[in-house]
């Protein structure tokens, strides 16, 4: 009985063991893929200033300066009456928009996560140091600093101020969160600007859960609600929230996988859009990312299955071949941006860091890992995965 005992033992510290020597050895593949590109991309951010809300203002937002606006892509001019309300054209995104802010909040994102990434890399105070002055002038600094909200944002002129469905802008924060998350034990990052940006998401978090635009977009059934989630989860974190990190970890469990997933692992609501390659990326990507932000010790996401067999990894294992060969894609091709995708999604590095799938490695490590078309970037809230592993 002891022998059995200590050989079954044996066998699951070997198993243990291969494991972490897997993780261990992909997470070099990772960081071999991305130095160069982080280095000479935390260089740009060094000597990038800052720029919020309050450099550009639009006469069609009903906020204020501080405000967060922009407009329903794909609303346009109606041509039998150019004065009137914005008509709908789904999947085709009006040029003409004000998207000055969704720009800013972009690259605020990318400076603060090249930043972050280098900081991860070297431990070189420089990029902390700079990296707060951004933070400062978002956060804290009267004359610059965004309102915790979007009241304003996703606008369609002559009929809404804003929208709930706006809320998804903000995924672009997510990075700037998780950065703040792997700078802010530095001795030399400012506390009390770090108490401040929390107490700014914070904020923002009440207002996420209580405004009825937050309400409508938890409630989406489709990658806005997934957004949502992924979204509050991100702030959570930051903000040490267990409440709504529990919210969010059962909401995934029994609304979004088992509403948005078919037993396939596909996502029947994105296949329906006019887009249903590029939104079914997304939503597999926002679903990998919450299990990534609420998996612990004592909650793995990653292993959760519902009753019929759902999981993230075959989400994962599905939209795969599609990600490898686009020509394999089955389904109708996106109205726009057919050409742009795939580029390196975080579902495959991350579903290979968790599964210890090679091929899902390669095939990221492979993708376009510096994306210039716009609308790509905005539908990638995860573009440094450095920040997310520690």
């Amino acid at each position: 009985m002891r022998r059995t005992c200590f050989l079954l033992l044996w066998f699951v510290l070997c198993l243990l063991t291969e494991q972490v020597t897997g993780q261990a050895t992909f997470r070099k593949e990772m960081e071999a893929t991305l130095k160069a590109q982080t280095m000479e991309e935390a260089a740009w951010a060094m000597k990038q200033q800052a720029v919020t809300v309050t450099a550009s203002s639009s006469p069609r937002s009903a906020g204020t300066i501080h405000d967060f606006y922009s407009e329903g892509d794909y609303w346009w001019p109606d041509s039998t009456n150019l004065a009137g309300p914005y008509v709908q054209r789904d999947g085709l995104t009006n040029p003409d928009n004000f998207t000055a802010h969704r720009l800013a909040m972009i690259r605020f994102s990318k400076i603060i996560g090249a930043l972050g990434s280098a900081y991860v890399l070297t431990k070189d105070e420089q990029y902390l140091h700079h990296a707060m002055r951004h933070l400062r002038a978002w956060f804290a600094d009267a004359e610059t600093r965004m309102n915790p909200d979007l009241q304003f944002a996703q606008a369609i002129k002559g009929r809404a101020t804003g929208r709930g469905i706006g809320i998804i802008d903000t995924i672009q924060l997510m990075e700037v969160a998780q950065g703040i998350l792997v700078m802010e034990s530095a001795k030399a990052f400012d506390k009390k600007l770090a108490a401040t940006i929390k107490k700014w998401f914070s904020d923002y978090l009440i207002w996420l859960t209580t405004h009825q635009y937050g309400k409508d977009e938890m409630e989406a059934k489709n990658n806005h609600g997934t957004c949502w989630v992924m979204q509050v989860a991100s702030f959570a974190r930051l903000t040490d929230n267990k409440e709504l990190l529990d919210f969010c970890r059962t909401r995934y469990k029994t609304v979004l996988l088992p509403n948005q997933m078919a037993v396939d692992g596909s996502f029947p609501l994105e296949l329906k859009r006019t887009k249903p390659y590029g939104y079914s990326i997304f939503n597999l990507d926002a679903m990998v990312m919450i299990c990534q932000i609420l998996s612990d010790r004592e909650n793995n996401l990653w292993n959760y299955r519902t009753a019929d067999d759902k999981s993230i990894e075959k989400g994962i294992a599905f939209l795969f071949p599609y990600l490898a060969d686009k020509t394999k894609w089955p389904y109708q091709k996106d109205v726009m941006y057919w050409d742009n995708w795939p580029v390196a999604q975080p579902s495959l590095l991350f579903g290979a860091l968790t599964f210890h799938n090679k091929q899902w490695l390669d095939a990221w490590k492979v993708s376009d890992h510096n994306p210039q078309v716009d609308e790509v970037i905005r539908n990638l809230p995860v573009r440094h995965p450095l920040i997310w592993l520690n």
